[in-house]
């Protein structure tokens, strides 16, 4: 497709019941979560960001976090395959939309992978080896990948649910992350560190904005005095649930 767009998907009524791995459960305002959705939403939309919505499913608790399900590297697009069984159908959803838009998506087979734990950085994709993500997935991905000139590294986790729980990118590459949640920091070639979790979570909206959480003060500062401009929303019942910014879109740049 020649236009670029986000991939949303709507919170399910069940969103309270999403899974939860590093935290402590807490009450989750679904009311609250659908007016916060519905926020980022016009926040991509009003930073040249049309959205699509994979249609609903309020069987499905965590289908708002639709970038666990694919990764788009280009035209290509990679769908993922969830360690937990109960999230497979997520799965489906976000192929008939992809296909319903002229996608002819690559599915990964062989062990399993969350979208949530790849952070492409150039033509560079580092990749999570998590309880989500495994060594032969990564494997399978990097097959694919390869041909199309991406380098696929793989980067060992152990304290946070993704690896875009504890790293992202800014727009010059630069890697930003959370210290107690990042393993390694020297796996990145640039690494910025920032005071606050949700500080770590960015999604590039152009090449001198991006969209974060309201909850990261400190951070958004920092990247303020680096000459960003920063776009802030309230996603406090997705973080809730260990969600973040970039959890709830996937970025197609045509």
């Amino acid at each position: 497709m020649s236009t670029r767009f986000a991939l949303v998907r709507p919170p399910a009524t069940s969103l309270a019941d999403g899974i939860v791995t590093f935290i402590e459960r807490q009450p989750v305002d679904v009311g609250l979560a659908r007016e916060q959705w519905a926020a980022y939403v016009a926040a991509l939309e009003a930073n040249g960001w049309p959205t699509v919505a994979v249609d609903g499913d309020d069987a499905l608790p965590d289908s708002v976090f639709v970038e666990d399900t694919v990764v788009i590297f280009g035209e290509l697009a990679v769908l993922t395959n969830p360690a937990r069984a109960a999230r497979a159908p997520e799965v489906d959803g976000t192929a008939r939309k992809l296909r319903e838009l002229g996608f002819d998506p690559v599915a990964i087979t062989e062990g399993t992978l969350d979208g949530g734990d790849v952070l492409k950085v150039g033509t560079t994709v580092y990749v999570g080896l998590t309880g989500n993500t495994s060594a032969s997935a990564i494997g399978q991905l990097r097959t694919i990948l390869a041909p199309r000139g991406w380098t696929v590294v793989a980067v060992p986790l152990t304290t946070a649910l993704h690896l875009k729980s504890a790293v992202t990118a800014l727009p010059d590459g630069t890697v930003i992350g959370y210290d107690p949640l990042v393993d390694d920091p020297a796996v990145f070639g640039s690494y910025l560190a920032v005071p606050e979790e949700p500080g770590a979570h960015v999604v590039v909206l152009d090449p001198a904005t991006v969209l974060m959480s309201s909850a990261a003060p400190a951070s958004a500062a920092l990247f303020e005095a680096r000459g960003l401009r920063v776009v802030r929303v309230d996603i406090s019942e997705y973080e809730k649930l260990e969600g973040c910014v970039t959890c709830l879109s996937v970025r197609v740049r045509g």
